[in-house]
């Protein structure tokens, strides 16, 4: 009689580290597929990535801003997200190793990971905790289902025929194929998550027109088309510079949203969208810039903005007197405050924005409604999905990014910079265009210099849209072969020569002369 060797299924305990490490993996993979997914299928659900993400953005350190977008620029949410999902990958693969032997210790290290997510999304206050919590359930047992299948379908070796066991293969080819279809779902989630959060179609025709119209950009204000590389005079809204603190774009809904004027004035007021809009409407030209901007950087750009005076609004709830600091408060909690003194001064205009170069506000610079402060940086001024303005004093409250390092107050400095030619560029001899842009909102500029090998020259100003916008500057130089220094520095319309000493963003903005070199043959 015969008999047939019947393989032997090892135990999880005996299967290789390796093995169960990716299996872990594997399973966290899922959950954050499956997190982001439910959030976009979801209106009040929230992806647990981007909560984590912006629990780290609130409780990060001083320094930490200026640090990372030195490092990131513009991506660093992107870098700050991918990071948060690689260390969730990773304590997925620690869960898997020690799921070999301490299974039901593993899958309480996925609860704690959801659980983790789901008190992150709950701080932020913009979903349903119910959803949230449903989502965090969810995720949490299809990672700890995804990681407990592919180990028990893991092998080692048959030992009674002495043939290899291809479990391992398995595990390989099946763990990929969910991973990938993990990978699938958070992209199409965060997908979904970004279109829910566009303006309802029929917003360009709720807001009414301008009752107080600007003229088009006067002739000779945008020299771009005659010098090539040269930053346009108005930003495209696509093109225009991002900064914020949102990990994911708000979803606000007209419908519901009001604006709240509130603290140190003579009767609380509430507007509703409809009351908002429905206020007399103008349209002005404003450079704003980011402090975090480098010299020579491009956290700045000038728009046409469309919206309500905000001294109206204000004057409707009656400002108290010894109220010094005007809180502007976005619907996700972030805050801006600014001096009450600045907002009220009659020599400039800041204005509830609805609108970005004649269409409403894009959902990421602040659908429905924004601040534009003439001549603040953006920090502490340009609150985005605006909800509160309440009015305090200075001494009483500290707005987001005060307490991690930068300055409380925060004029937007004298800056220029050198678009055209490039750093490090070789150029043939000859006479070329060296060209750039210029700002010192709400100064406007004077003069433009261009230093060449130490020795200045006054550079030729596009003409002014107005002092709260930047303008364009060209030199037409007559090079020499050789290699040179180009430098740039501005006088503002007070006078004021933009410094030379260089210094970081933090606290208050950079500064220096933007400088290049150029090989000239």
């Amino acid at each position: 009689m015969t008999t047939t060797a019947t393989p032997v299924r090892p135990s999880p305990a005996r299967l290789g580290a390796g093995a169960a490490a990716f299996a872990g993996l594997v399973g966290a993979a899922v959950a954050l597929g499956a997190s982001e997914l439910i959030a976009g299928l979801l209106s009040g659900a929230s992806s647990l990535v981007a909560a984590v993400g912006q629990t780290v953005i609130d409780l990060q350190p001083p320094g930490a801003k200026d640090f990372v977008v030195a490092l990131f620029g513009t991506n660093d949410k992107l870098a700050l997200e991918l990071f948060v999902s690689g260390t969730a990958l990773a304590i997925g693969a620690g869960l898997g190793v020690l799921a070999r032997a301490r299974f039901i210790v593993a899958a309480l290290g996925f609860a704690a990971f959801g659980l983790v997510g789901f008190f992150a999304a709950a701080r932020t206050s913009l979903g349903s905790e119910a959803l949230t919590a449903l989502s965090a359930a969810i995720a949490v047992a299809a990672g700890v289902q995804v990681m407990s299948w592919l180990l028990d379908r893991a092998g080692g070796r048959d030992r009674r025929a002495g043939m290899p066991d291809w479990s391992r293969r398995s595990l390989l080819v099946r763990g990929s194929a969910i991973g990938v279809a993990a990978v699938a779902a958070g992209i199409g989630g965060r997908t979904l998550i970004q279109r829910a959060s566009a303006p309802p179609a029929g917003a360009d025709d709720e807001i009414p027109p301008a009752s107080d119209p600007i003229a088009n950009v006067p002739e000779g204000a945008d020299l771009s088309e005659q010098v090539e590389n040269l930053t346009p005079i108005i930003i495209p809204n696509d093109r225009f510079y991002l900064i914020d603190t949102a990990l994911l774009v708000p979803v606000v809904d007209t419908a519901t949203w009001q604006l709240r004027i509130h603290g140190m004035v003579e009767r609380e007021t509430t507007l509703s969208w409809e009351e908002l809009i429905g206020l007399p409407l103008f349209e002005q030209y404003v450079t704003i810039a980011c402090v975090s901007n480098e010299v020579g950087g491009n956290l700045v750009g000038n728009a046409k903005w469309t919206g309500v005076r905000l001294r109206e609004v204000l004057d409707m709830a009656g400002v108290q007197e010894g109220a010094t600091q005007l809180v502007g408060r976005s619907v996700d909690g972030w805050t801006a405050g600014m001096p009450t003194a600045w907002v009220m001064d009659p020599a400039r205009e800041p204005m509830i924005a609805v609108r970005m170069n004649d269409e409403p506000l894009p959902p990421s610079h602040g659908f429905p409604a924004r601040l534009i402060v003439p001549g603040l940086y953006g920090y502490v001024s340009a609150t985005k999905w605006l909800t509160e303005l309440e009015l305090t004093t200075l001494e009483a409250f500290d707005a987001f990014w005060v307490p991690r390092g930068w300055a409380k107050e925060a004029p937007i400095l004298t800056q220029s910079r050198i678009d055209t030619p490039r750093r490090g560029a070789t150029i043939p001899a000859g006479t070329i265009a060296i060209a750039g842009v210029a700002w010192a909102p709400d100064r406007g500029v004077g003069t433009v210099e261009v230093g060449i090998d130490g020795e200045w020259r006054e550079a030729r100003l596009s003409n002014p849209i107005s002092d709260a916008t930047w303008v364009q500057w060209v030199y037409e130089w007559d090079a020499p072969a050789g290699v040179h220094m180009i430098q740039v520095r501005a006088t503002d319309g007070a006078g004021q020569v933009q410094e030379e000493r260089s210094t970081p963003p933090a606290p208050d903005g950079a500064r220096g002369w933007h400088e290049i070199r150029v090989n000239v043959t």
